[in-house]
């Protein structure tokens, strides 16, 4: 009976926020507890299980896992040293097993370990040799390395964004890892860099001009031969030596094949990378078109996205709004651990005066406002895209005459309603609605909105990338430099022959 480890750690991480992410920023399982915490969530961990769950001849190795609480900013390296050595651990403890499935995300990082993935990996082999086969999921703002790919010997990649298919890229992960066990297949995969970090609405895969890159890597994946397709654009907020964009294709001992088409979708991404950035709105524009606005508003605060690695402290499109004498209904949310804090001291139905915003990134101040406390809570909730718990720590609702704050202590992800409606809170009642994250389902804010304004705001994760400053990454490269050149070159990896 084949033995198959499951492991998993996943975060991703934003350089340029200051603030360092921990040990306890993750929520951590061991052994058989893992197969407890993805019971019925549509995770690609629990994807991957209900394929092996569904063979009767596969048992099922749980080792460790770490799932970010969410994304945020660079791992401190003692706290990634931990979590290494605990996933290592298991790898130790499961040497005899016969494969390998790993679930991570692509974009991690500590403050020296720029590709925690590929340390992980590498370690990995080295504890449990050559043969062994391995398939990862990740996600498609993963940066894919060449440690990555040296060490696997195939993997997935979500196929949506925003993402929605996250449960069926594990279960497409675990089936192919079921194939080369079986003998089926031998996989052999090909990379394509393109000098390219994009932002924007035509990233949307169902309705924007990356969808047709992803779509033609789906159909190579599903045709004759072909085994795993997709693209990664990486995060640009994780700046580290192999960003870039990437078209990744996997067929079964057809390298000649894989090249070939992976250079003719890296050419047809190169002629759209121009329309493959964000328009954004200065914010005292942003102001005015909110303050004339006939209908419902969506203020999309994309450079402040927990979700994207940013500390979510930001109070810049409130402090716009509050000065600009903005007095129709608002709701934002917040990262305030001082303020949440404040509002436990004095309790339900108090008035307090403290500062909002501002207190963990130090290019935000504290925005002094009088303020009633509507709910506390322990920030404990179940998320709507996914059914996982998400923990916001404690966390007050704090309402100021026309303005309603969602605070919480920690970061959460803000890419649906979920905080919002834990806390009796409904974006659709709001007359404009700040959104902390660059692209949501359109059903969770977009739909019925009068207008969705895209906001030129300070942050770690704007989309205006040459406001960031990147320093590590691979030069040159667009936008952050002029007249980049592009020559497709593919590169191969497989494990065994062609």
């Amino acid at each position: 009976m084949p033995r198959i480890l499951v492991n998993e750690c996943k975060q991703e991480v934003s350089s340029f926020n200051p603030v360092l992410s921990h040990y306890q920023d993750f929520d951590v399982s061991f052994g058989a507890e893992i197969l407890s915490v993805h019971k019925n969530v549509t995770s690609e961990m629990g994807g991957a299980l209900t394929v092996f769950g569904d063979r009767s001849d596969i048992e099922i190795v749980p080792g460790f896992s770490a799932r970010s609480i969410t994304s945020g900013g660079t791992l401190c390296d003692a706290d990634f040293r931990r979590i290494a050595a605990e996933f290592l651990s298991a790898v130790r403890d499961a040497r005899d097993v016969d494969a390998i499935y790993y679930s991570l995300h692509g974009a991690m990082g500590s403050e020296t370990e720029h590709d925690v993935e590929g340390y992980l990996l590498a370690e990995t082999r080295k504890i449990v040799g050559e043969r062994i086969p391995i398939v990862i999921s990740l996600d498609l703002h993963g940066i894919i390395t060449d440690r990555i790919l040296e060490h696997v010997d195939a993997l997935t990649v979500y196929h949506t964004y925003p993402h929605v298919d996250f449960c069926q890229t594990g279960e497409r992960a675990a089936r192919l890892l079921l194939r080369i066990i079986d003998g089926e297949v031998n996989p052999v995969s090909v990379r394509v860099r393109i000098p390219a970090l994009v932002r924007g609405y035509e990233l949307i895969t169902e309705t924007g001009m990356f969808g047709q890159c992803v779509r033609r890597t789906i159909a190579i994946e599903n045709s004759p031969g072909g085994l795993s397709g997709g693209m990664f654009i990486g995060n640009p907020f994780t700046d580290v030596p192999e960003l870039c964009s990437n078209v990744f294709l996997c067929t079964d001992r057809d390298p000649v094949r894989a090249e070939r088409e992976a250079i003719g979708i890296a050419k047809q991404f190169w002629e759209m990378r121009e329309h493959l950035q964000q328009p954004l709105t200065s914010l005292a524009e942003s102001v005015r078109l909110a303050r004339a606005a006939r209908g419902r508003v969506v203020l999309v605060d994309a450079a402040d996205a927990t979700s994207s690695g940013a500390s979510g402290d930001s109070n810049a499109v409130l402090r716009a709004l509050v000065e600009a004498g903005y007095r129709k209904t608002v709701l934002i949310p917040i990262v305030d651990p001082p303020a949440v804090e404040a509002a436990f001291a004095a309790g339900v139905g108090a008035s307090i005066r403290t500062g909002i915003g501002g207190s963990l990134d130090p290019r935000f101040t504290p925005l002094e406002m009088q303020l009633q406390v509507r709910m506390l809570s322990d920030g404990h909730f179940r998320n709507e895209s996914h059914g996982s718990y998400w923990d916001g720590g404690c966390t007050a609702v704090l309402e100021s005459d026309n303005v309603m704050i969602v605070a919480t202590s920690r970061p959460v992800s803000l890419y649906d309603r979920s905080l919002f409606l834990a806390h009796g809170q409904d974006p659709a009642l709001f007359d404009a609605t700040v959104v902390k994250s660059p692209h949501c389902q359109p059903r969770f804010f977009a739909d019925g909105a009068g207008i969705l304004i895209n906001i030129d705001a300070p942050g770690s994760t704007s989309a205006n990338l040459k406001s960031l400053g990147h320093t590590r990454c691979a030069r040159p490269v667009f936008p952050l430099d002029p007249d980049v050149t592009f020559i497709p070159a593919a590169k191969h990896f497989g494990r065994g022959k062609a």
